[in-house]
């Protein structure tokens, strides 16, 4: 009897960490049912993966797909990255529970903290649930292309249950904590894998007040636990306030460690380049957490990144000018006009006048070539390159706007400038290198390619760990967070998530601008190369980077908890 695929001839890197090994992989349905030497059966279609290497696919456990998976169900740009695999509903921000009252509140905090336009939530999404459980099952009417894992979220369900005071530091009544412990209990129940809170004082509604949860009272995060527990236990996902409460934090992260037993967290090396920026304190906690209490993982971006200025949604210069060349119809009218005199004197005088929009010194150009360069070795910032030219920064950015035919973008590094210490903490147990916020922030930045990224930078350009161990942070470490059953690994009789690709040809495309939101709002796409094939369930849902339309991936909804 014929398989319904074989991949041969390929290195297969199983994702637990151990050696590579060459080897053959049969495919039946949905599931692995041989590895070793095929040569003697057949298949109905056979893959050739001689030099190429097999690995299972990866897990973006940063992103905020939630609405986007409506309108783009191919869930790009995840799908040309080799991601099997994406955790939703991360910072707390969801859209359930949700009353038919509450929609518009729930759209515009998205937008607000996510930058995923709020008419595109509005218009894009059925909003036919009420419950977690409920837009869990709407997700999978929607036919991903990918698997989804979703976590509810404290601001839904602080929202949910104290309407307005949600938004204040006031806590809830006995009677409102045993309904988020119950909500928590009801969603886990019906296939969340855990809970998502946001701390961090950057994310406020659009009044200007910090989102609901951000100064929640550890009991009530702990009744959220005891809640979860109830279920069977879920996964605890916090954004910190490391900035003003540091120690705050870590009592909390360490208390849901101990009360959930799983925990994954965001967190990164700061911005002072003379100092280790933490590196040793994170190696110690996590550490003493994992050893001591309970699961805990940190989440890390795997370069500096912030936001992508140039001529498509963010300016290098705030001011009316520049909103007003950004405002042209298309890309051909920006270049036009920067090259008109008249009108490049204008930039240039505002830009003189008000400064760049962020402080040159932090912004790099992400070049002209192949791949964009992020400069994470050696770089060289606008405020360097401008001085060595002789001229101001903007009229430098003008100069490399009209040579790239408007197409160059520049990187603004928020965070991570401390690139020695990211490497030391990319490199350690418990640390997973993909915080790729994939879905939001659409206009402003795309790193949805952590993945080939930390492949192709860290693992083959700079051998930063081992290929296995590279490959198993993406896949078994991943997966062992979510308590993924059959997935994460190859083995006869886990779930055919699958990677075919070319380790040398590896590489991410130029990120660039489309159109392509409900309402005609806009989003930074990145493509990738070297992906030869990137299978789930059984299915091949690209081909050579590109999309074939299979839309297999399943709402997973069952999860093996410490």
């Amino acid at each position: 009897m014929a398989h319904d695929l074989i991949i041969r001839n390929g290195t297969v890197i199983d994702g637990t960490g151990t050696e590579s090994v060459r080897a053959d992989v049969a495919v039946d349905g949905d599931r692995i049912t041989a590895i070793g030497d095929l040569s003697g059966e057949t298949a109905r279609r056979e893959i050739d993966a001689s030099g190429l290497l097999v690995t299972p696919g990866f897990i973006d456990l940063h992103t905020h797909l939630d609405a986007q998976v409506a309108w783009d169900p191919l869930m790009t740009s995840s799908s040309w990255h080799g991601v099997t695999t994406v955790l939703m509903g991360n910072c707390g921000v969801t859209f359930a529970p949700v009353r038919p009252d509450d929609r518009v509140f729930l759209a515009e905090m998205m937008e607000s903290v996510e930058d995923v336009p709020r008419d595109a939530i509005l218009d894009g999404l059925p909003w036919d649930w009420e419950t977690y459980p409920q837009y869990l099952d709407a997700v999978q009417r929607m036919q991903p292309a990918l698997n989804i894992v979703g976590m509810v979220g404290h601001c839904a369900v602080r929202y949910h249950v104290m309407g307005e005071r949600s938004l204040s530091d006031e806590p809830p009544t006995p009677k409102e904590m045993d309904q988020m412990r119950a909500i928590a209990e009801e969603s886990v129940a019906g296939g969340a894998v855990g809970f998502s809170t946001s701390r961090i004082l950057l994310h406020v509604v659009p009044d200007g007040r910090y989102v609901p949860g951000t100064l929640a009272p550890l009991d009530e995060y702990l009744a959220i636990a005891d809640g979860m527990n109830a279920a069977g236990g879920g996964l605890f996902q916090a954004v910190n306030d490391f900035a003003t409460k540091a120690g705050h934090e870590i009592t909390l992260l360490r208390e849901m460690a101990g009360a959930c037993g799983d925990v994954l967290f965001s967190g990164g090396v700061g911005n002072n380049p003379n100092a280790g920026s933490g590196v040793e304190m994170w190696s110690q906690f996590l550490a003493a957490t994992n050893a001591e209490v309970g699961r805990i993982t940190l989440a890390s971006a795997s370069r500096p990144s912030g936001s992508l200025c140039g001529l498509a949604q963010i300016s290098p210069v705030k001011g009316k000018q520049w909103k007003a060349l950004l405002a042209l119809p298309t890309l051909a009218d920006r270049v036009a006009a920067l090259k008109d005199p008249a009108t490049r004197a204008l930039l240039e005088a505002e830009g003189k006048e008000k400064g760049m929009w962020y402080d040159p010194e932090h912004i790099y150009p992400l070049g002209t070539g192949p791949s964009p360069d992020y400069a994470e070795s050696g770089g060289v910032s606008i405020a360097r390159l401008a001085a060595d030219a002789g001229v101001h920064p903007v009229e430098l950015v003008i100069d490399r706007l009209i040579a790239s035919d408007g197409h160059e973008l520049f990187n603004t590094w928020f965070f991570n400038r401390n690139v020695d210490a990211l490497q030391q903490l990319l490199a350690m147990d418990h640390v997973y290198p993909g915080l790729a916020d994939t879905g939001a922030h659409a206009g402003q930045i795309c790193d949805a390619d952590m993945s080939t990224h930390f492949l192709s930078y860290w693992q083959r350009d700079r051998n930063l760990v081992s290929l296995p161990s590279a490959v198993h942070k993406l896949t078994g470490l991943a997966a062992g967070v979510l308590g993924l059953v059959d997935r994460g690994t190859l083995q006869v009789g886990s779930a055919a998530d699958i990677n075919v690709f070319d380790l040398d040809r590896l590489a991410s495309d130029h990120p660039v601008y489309a159109n392509d939101f409900p309402g005609g709002a806009g989003r930074l796409k990145i493509g990738g190369r070297g992906y030869a094939a990137t299978i789930v369930n059984g299915e091949v849902v690209t081909e050579q980077g590109t999309n074939t339309g299979a839309r297999p991936g399943k709402v997973l909804r069952e999860f093996s908890r410490a």
